[in-house]
């Protein structure tokens, strides 16, 4: 089992890309790639989630 499927999962179902998640971190994709090799921790999560329900809620509005 891949490292982070909770994350990697959430943001499939969501429509969010990875790249859209390190935007929103500040940081490279590369390095969120490499971040999301090894299980995370929770507080690193919560935020992430955090990340994705907004940008989900960012496409949704758009979408309309």
């Amino acid at each position: 089992m891949r490292a982070n499927n909770d994350i990697r999962n959430t943001a499939q179902n969501k429509g969010v890309c990875l790249w859209e998640i390190a935007a929103a971190l500040k940081i490279s994709e590369p390095t969120m790639t490499r971040k999301m090799r090894t299980e995370l921790p929770q507080e690193d999560k919560s935020k992430i989630f955090a990340i994705i329900d907004s940008i989900a809620k960012e496409k949704a509005a758009a979408a309309v």
